[in-house]
């Protein structure tokens, strides 16, 4: 199986790199990933470039992106949750890669999902325990947005979000949850 890991932390030290890092080991071949930092992505849609995407006239860089996804059996997106969302680069990465005609196309009544043969799995670090965010209703607010909302709707049906509270405590059990990412990156690509 072939495993695209798009990852976005800007510090290499970070414990994100340390999933990445994991999550590569665990994937027995054909994995490539792409570090929205170091590859400097631009994440800005413009007018331009929207307008041109609906005509399937997509930028370069989503070209190749796109080539990436297609390939792809399993994509696995690494990141923290930073304002109650993607952080900027990834947001943006999505804005263009998941552009008209690739991930999605109008149907008559509704739209139609193009992405319908891959699986995808999300590791999201969070700075608080999962148990206040869970408590207050924002685990599965990001299960129907950051998760199944988003990708089902570009026809991936299977979507699993694995969330790391209280990262950057020292009490957390990181090797618990890097056990959870080998675990997970051999299960999901069997």
């Amino acid at each position: 199986m072939k495993h695209l890991i798009i990852y976005a932390h800007p510090n290499p030290n970070s414990f994100n790199h340390a999933i990445l890092e994991k999550a590569v080991e665990a994937s027995p071949n054909n994995v490539i990933v792409r570090d929205l930092y170091q590859l400097n992505f631009q994440p800005n849609l413009s007018w331009q470039e929207f307008h041109q995407s609906i005509s399937q006239q997509y930028a370069e860089d989503v070209t190749k992106e796109h080539q990436y996804w297609r390939e792809a059996d399993v994509i696995t997106l690494i990141y923290p949750l930073w304002w109650m969302g993607f952080p900027a680069i990834l947001k943006g990465y999505l804005d263009r890669v998941l552009s008209y005609d690739f991930a999605y196309r109008n149907g008559d009544i509704e739209s139609i999902g193009l992405l319908t043969d891959k699986k995808m799995q999300q590791f999201v670090t969070l700075g608080n325990p999962n148990e206040k965010y869970e408590r207050k209703g924002f685990l599965a607010a990001f299960e129907h947005t950051l998760g199944k909302g988003l990708f089902e709707f570009c026809g991936i049906s299977e979507v699993q979000m694995h969330y790391f509270g209280d990262v950057g405590l020292k009490e957390t059990d990181y090797a618990a949850i890097l056990q959870e990412v080998e675990q997970s990156c051999r299960e999901i690509l069997k």
